[in-house]
């Protein structure tokens, strides 16, 4: 690591501890040369991930973007934000761990989905109509005649 005062390769490490969540390491260094102190951080690189939309455009993916739609999805229910964003930790993670880098928004809609079915009815109701561009109230009788079947479905393997 080269020092910011006298750009000297040579440091030694005197202190780490795990930042971000754990997901970085905070290091305070010391110049072997000028004695001059100063922090560095160390993550893993990961490779972006790139969403195909519907039209055919490709973007790189947003957890944030992500955040906002499932949020407001889940306005005036019982959801925390701390879940939402758990839940946005845990998606992104799943779509980082898998070897496909290019991912279609269909198929990030679907695990917000699947994730929201057992999280609240409501949220997964509001996140389908906007993901699936509900036209009327056939879709959504659809929809919730769909949820219906599969909470039976759960309710019988118990």
């Amino acid at each position: 690591m080269q020092c910011p005062s006298c750009q000297n390769t040579d440091s030694r490490v005197l202190e780490s501890r795990a930042a971000d969540a754990g997901r970085s390491v905070r290091r305070r260094r010391e110049c072997l040369n000028c004695d001059f102190r100063f922090t560095t951080y160390e993550r893993v690189e990961s490779v972006p991930i790139t969403v195909l939309k519907r039209n055919g455009s490709r973007e790189t993916f947003s957890s944030s973007k992500l955040l906002n739609g499932i949020s407001r999805a889940c306005e005036k229910t019982s959801i925390r934000s701390e879940r939402i964003e758990l839940l946005v930790e845990e998606i992104e993670l799943q779509l980082q761990q898998s070897s496909i880098k290019e991912v279609a928004s269909s198929a990030i809609g679907e695990i917000v989905l699947d994730q929201l079915r057992g999280i609240n009815e409501v949220a997964y109701v509001r996140f389908a109509s906007v993901y699936r561009h509900f036209h009327g109230i056939n879709d959504f009788v659809a929809t919730l005649e769909t949820l219906k079947s599969k909470k039976g479905e759960l309710a019988s393997v118990r």
